[in-house]
């Protein structure tokens, strides 16, 4: 990855730390973002904090302004910001609750993609999202989550059909229960031991954004750990 510039959101998240490093680990240039991201959150001369809030079209076009104004160009989206919402039936489901789902698991994503998409496609640039696995296995009382996250991967594959000319190539990667702090504190009883690792999927998407994941374009690759 060397050479490259990566743009990582939600990169001192659970999973975005993981990500984060493992593109710094490759070599390339990243800019981590997310509303509170920091520099002294990683330590690498090759990384860039830049705080966000892409929740908005005018702080994600602005995001990606900063990247290019700084770097020149932009190769790769790693996408990793995500919320969850559960516990209520779609009957029960309120509308901040729903707005609130499609605002972190579609919107943001959405926002990213249209100011990114222009500057990927001069360099045969690499999308890969964090979806997750109750896109496509939905269950009681996640209805909003589910639906987002759906929607969501919807989108990922309309960006990897639209721009297979150009050589773009978009992914999305559905985790199973990821052993994160957010999770181990939200379900304390679980056996963890059956979670997904978050060093994995990290790696994985480095994967998708190196030569080797050239040809895959359009794809929803599961990761469901020992639950599988």
């Amino acid at each position: 990855m060397k050479g490259k510039v990566v743009l990582v959101t939600g990169a001192d998240g659970g999973l975005g730390t993981y990500v984060t490093q493992a593109f710094l680990d490759a070599g390339a240039a990243v800019v981590g973002t997310s509303r509170k991201i920091r520099p002294s959150d990683f330590e690498s001369a090759n990384f860039t904090a830049l705080a966000a809030e892409i929740s908005t079209s005018a702080g994600a076009k602005s995001l990606v302004d900063q990247v290019v104004e700084r770097f020149g160009k932009l190769d790769v989206v790693a996408h990793t910001v995500g919320g969850f919402a559960g516990g209520q039936s779609i009957a029960d489901t309120d509308d901040a609750t729903i707005q609130r789902m499609f605002d972190l698991n579609l919107n943001c994503v959405f926002y990213i993609l249209r100011a990114a998409v222009p500057l990927l496609r001069k360099t045969s640039g690499r999308v890969i999202a964090i979806g997750s696995r109750a896109a496509l296995e939905p269950g009681a009382g996640v209805g909003a989550y589910s639906a987002s996250k759906a929607a969501m991967v919807s989108l990922i594959r309309t960006v990897a059909v639209e721009n297979k000319d150009a050589g773009l190539t978009a992914n999305v990667i559905l985790p199973g229960t990821m052993d994160t702090p957010a999770n181990r504190k939200a379900i304390p009883n679980a056996d963890i031991s059956k979670w997904v690792q978050p060093a994995s999927v990290a790696k994985l998407v480095v994967w998708l954004a190196g030569e080797a994941g050239k040809d895959v374009n359009g794809a929803v690759i599961p990761v469901y750990g020992k639950d599988a």
